[in-house]
């Protein structure tokens, strides 16, 4: 069974919201990501700020569904055998002749993230020059989604969810559990959003800021763990009609201060990306008029607090 199926199945057995950065996690990497939008694109983009947040998840619930899905989100670099010094240097940026040297059922197999991002970029770019209002809302979850795992260390690296390293469930600890603790305490408003000149060329330079922070994602969480003690480091919570076992709030702070801030900068240059790529994609389209655009009726359900969220963010930012 080739790897990519096994880690399939290994990710369903976790909860939902404990894959890539949590429902909740994409949600605010994407509804934050508006607001760093030019005026020509923030009046459309504001309008459907419900759907961008809300579909922001779609690329993890099509995995469960959707053969060749899953390898889109993550790149297991320490595969290839090689250094975090040489890995970048190792491997071609380009997807020829990434094939011609590892070949393509190879590349699928351990993941295809950076890839991906330029794909879906380029699609975007095309759904702007068409104005196919359904297609770029789409597509632009879609890609926010994907940036944001980039994002992720854990997403780089075979050992993605602690499983070799005796440390399962830390997936989920780093990219869903400390978020929902802390998330009211972070500053998620990044700048105006820039062009991008070689969208490919960011893509693996988020892919290798996440990778050289995998050996420090795993080393502190062994610490805090001999540091506070298995007893303290789980707790039963309430989900639900059940109980299920968790980190428990203290651990995770621990654990969180111990990386010093690194959830949080990684959501935000998240934002900042995601912006950055959105509006370039709009710019290589030719600029379209976004606000003519007119999209059929749609249903957004659960909504992500949006009333409250959506003017606690009017009321911090000022340049529109």
């Amino acid at each position: 069974m080739k790897v990519a199926v096994v880690r399939l199945l290994l990710l369903t057995l976790l909860s939902l919201t404990t894959i890539s950065w949590g429902f909740y996690g994409h949600r605010m990497i994407n509804r934050y990501a508006v607001f760093s939008l030019p005026p020509e694109m923030i009046g459309f983009y504001k309008g459907h700020i419900e759907f961008l947040t809300q579909h922001a998840v779609d690329p993890d619930k099509r995995r469960y569904v959707s053969e060749g899905e899953a390898v889109k989100h993550y790149i297991d670099l320490d595969h290839y055998g090689f250094s975090k010094e040489e890995v970048f240097d190792s491997i071609p940026k380009s997807w020829r002749k990434a094939v011609e040297r590892f070949t393509e059922d190879t590349l699928k197999t351990y993941g295809i993230l950076p890839w991906n991002i330029l794909w879906v970029h380029r699609r975007l770019t095309e759904a702007f020059v068409k104005k196919d209002c359904q297609r770029i809302l789409n597509l632009s979850a879609d890609l926010g989604h994907y940036i944001a795992d980039a994002h992720v260390p854990l997403h780089t690296t075979e050992n993605y969810n602690g499983q070799l390293t005796g440390q399962k469930g830390i997936h989920g600890l780093w990219e869903s559990r400390i978020p929902e603790i802390e998330a009211e305490e972070y500053d998620l408003l990044c700048g105006k959003a820039e062009y991008v000149n070689d969208p490919l060329e960011l893509a693996w330079k988020i892919i290798q800021e996440s990778h050289l922070l995998v050996d420090s994602v795993l080393k502190l969480e062994l610490l805090c763990t001999k540091e506070l003690g298995v007893t303290q480091k789980y707790t039963m919570e309430e989900r639900g009609n059940s109980l299920s076992k968790n980190y428990s709030i203290k651990f995770s702070k621990l654990y969180s201060n111990s990386m010093e801030g690194m959830v949080e900068n990684r959501m935000r240059q998240a934002i900042g990306r995601v912006a950055d790529l959105w509006f370039t994609a709009w710019v290589n389209a030719g600029q379209p008029e976004l606000n003519e655009l007119v999209l059929g009726k749609y249903e957004v359900n659960d909504s992500l607090e949006s009333a409250s969220f959506l003017q606690q963010i009017k009321g911090r930012f000022h340049s529109n």
